[in-house]
């Protein structure tokens, strides 16, 4: 697993997903996509019956990722609607790039 980029001393942002539940980001990011990447955040149905959340557009202040795109975050486990979320989040660029990040933006990892 190779680091494509350094950022805040807490930050780091690599080049492909091996950690735990990487399968987990890339099967919601399926499931987001399917919905065409919503852009406003709220709860979107899921398709086990529950809801997932996005939150809208991530600002990427810290600047862990690329400034050359414009991101969009995503929650990876659905739950009912308006229960409390988790720390894991995907990110989605204009590029077309998605992040795993199971540690709500403190490392990312390039899903694709």
């Amino acid at each position: 697993m190779g680091v494509t980029a350094n950022v805040p001393a807490s930050a780091t942002v690599y080049d492909s997903c091996t950690v735990s539940r990487c399968s987990d980001g890339s099967d919601a990011a399926s499931v987001w996509a399917g919905k065409g990447w919503p852009s406003s955040s709220g709860w979107y149905s899921w398709p086990d019956g529950k809801y997932n959340y996005t939150g809208g557009v991530y600002h990427n202040y810290d600047g862990q990722l690329p400034a050359s795109a414009t991101y969009h975050e995503y929650d990876v486990y659905s739950r009912a609607k308006g229960a409390s979320r988790d720390a894991y989040r995907i990110v989605h660029s204009s590029s077309g790039t998605v992040y795993f990040s199971p540690n709500h933006y403190t490392d990312f990892y390039k899903l694709s």
